[in-house]
């Protein structure tokens, strides 16, 4: 019965280590522990019904163990501060006045999509409407909007370049080549389209361009014809 304790415990801290090195896009709404103890008592239930050649009693010790353990990251969680970052992580600040931190959106295992995706879901479609934003440790998406910023969402805006590739399916939907893009690029002095981390364009002819390692600018052009979406 000890050794069902102790082997149920590695597996417990083992689980938890992978989570937190998995990065946010895997824990949704649940703290790393919270989640590693949800998936380990659903496996551990399930054992011991479905093979009755497995005492059953081991089954509840293992569920027990769990339970303590809970109650033991709990109580650490709320006494000891460092330990509560170790275990849960911190949030991430993946926006800021300067604009995307690609940095810490690589750190948590996420892209630009995903970012983006993520605001959409809270509301926001256009990049240069929010200040600040980040994702908790739990991995929920919170910002903080600028001050008018639904006045900067009258069209939707079509991600065109994400960490320096074409998106073709996109290109497609705005109606302009590639061309367009490769001299609107010069024109604003990127000479190599791989360093452009993303690039947006909305149907009143708004572009949002980021090059990595530099502070965001958005600017207005006239699309060819006239076209708009």
């Amino acid at each position: 019965m000890v050794l069902i304790m102790i082997r149920t415990t590695i597996v417990f801290l083992t689980l938890l280590v992978i989570m937190r090195l998995m990065g946010k896009r895997q824990i949704g709404e649940m703290q790393p522990f919270e989640l590693v103890i949800t998936l380990l008592i659903a496996d551990l239930a399930c054992i011991p019904m479905a093979d009755s050649s497995i005492p059953l009693l081991y089954g509840i010790v293992a569920v027990v163990t769990i339970f303590a353990l809970h109650e033991l990251v709990t109580l650490l969680d709320l006494k000891i501060k460092p330990f509560k970052t170790l275990v849960s992580g911190k949030p991430s600040l993946v926006m800021n006045r300067d604009g995307i931190d690609d940095y810490q959106l690589k750190k948590n295992n996420l892209d630009v999509s995903d970012l983006i995706e993520s605001m959409r879901s809270a509301g926001y479609f256009s990049l240069d409407s929010i200040d600040y934003a980040l994702y908790e440790s739990n991995g929920i998406f919170s910002a903080l909007p600028k001050q008018n910023y639904e006045e900067m969402q009258n069209s939707l805006p079509l991600v065109i370049i994400d960490n320096g590739d074409y998106d073709d399916k996109n290109l497609s939907v705005s109606g302009l080549g590639r061309d367009f893009f490769e001299r609107l690029l010069q024109e604003q002095g990127v000479k190599n389209r791989k360093r452009v981390l993303v690039l947006t364009a909305d149907g009143e002819g708004k572009i949002y361009l980021q090059v990595k390692g530099e502070k965001y600018r958005t600017f207005r052009v006239s699309y060819p014809g006239g076209r708009k979406w």
